[in-house]
């Protein structure tokens, strides 16, 4: 228990306050609402949903690479593990409307490119079984993009972490169930989603917990207050050119 402790110790005494605020503000900005955020996820989505009806794990593992929806997933952890119920309603929401967007561009995909064909490829099957052990990846996969996310020199490790998670395949299975009207396809896949996010999010509460990001709230108060302004500034715009 000694060794342990001491271990324990040594891995987050070396986070040091700046790599923490640095975290912190980053892991906000990514998840903030942007047109920019939304069109990712909508591209990542309808790659993923190419790669699945063609039964192409390489395209599946590209769409993997480019989503952005892991961030307002963690930044609901970290709005939890800072007490700011701003945050966590925010990041809430985002994740909602980025469900939604995906769930809405597979489903028209799926109905324009194949409308009656065989859409039940090995990928597609792969993930309509959720198991225990779909949670058991999502956990470890969330304590490590947590841990990642505050070490710079750690950052490269992210893509590794994105494709392991497997989020957006999910998502994109649902919606080409919805599509064909096939519930069980789409609620199992939409649970397989569900698992995998209830495990980043589990993972990376004990993680931010552990690295005592409670003592960087007043860098999360400011950010969201200057993210917020940036929105407002880009909505204005959009009311002022239409």
């Amino acid at each position: 228990m000694g060794s342990i402790r001491l271990f324990l110790h040594n891995l987050f005494s070396s986070l040091s306050d700046k790599d923490k605020d640095v975290a912190v503000a980053d892991i906000i900005h990514d998840a903030s609402p942007h047109p920019h955020f939304f069109l990712m996820v909508g591209l990542s989505v309808l790659m993923a949903t190419f790669g699945l009806l063609l039964d192409n794990a390489s395209i599946i593992i590209g769409s993997m690479l480019i989503a952005p929806i892991l961030s307002p997933i963690l930044s609901l952890s970290l709005g939890v593990v800072i007490s700011n119920h701003h945050q966590i309603f925010r990041s809430f929401v985002t994740l909602t409307k980025s469900i939604f967007v995906g769930l809405c561009l597979s489903v028209v995909a799926t109905l324009f490119f194949a409308p009656q064909s065989d859409i039940y490829t090995a990928e597609i099957l792969a993930r309509a079984e959720p198991t225990l052990m779909y949670f058991s990846v999502a956990v470890i996969a969330g304590l490590a993009v947590s841990f990642a996310r505050v070490k710079p020199d750690l950052s490269e490790t992210l893509p590794g972490v994105a494709i392991s998670v497997a989020l957006i395949p999910p998502l994109a299975v649902c919606g080409i169930g919805l599509s064909h009207l096939d519930w069980a396809l789409a609620s199992s896949a939409l649970v397989l989603f569900v698992v995998n996010a209830v495990g980043i999010v589990f993972a990376s509460m004990l993680m931010f917990s552990l690295m005592n990001l409670y003592g960087n709230r007043d860098v999360a108060e400011i950010t969201l207050k200057k993210e917020e302004k940036m929105i407002n500034r880009q909505n204005n715009k959009i009311r002022g050119t239409s």
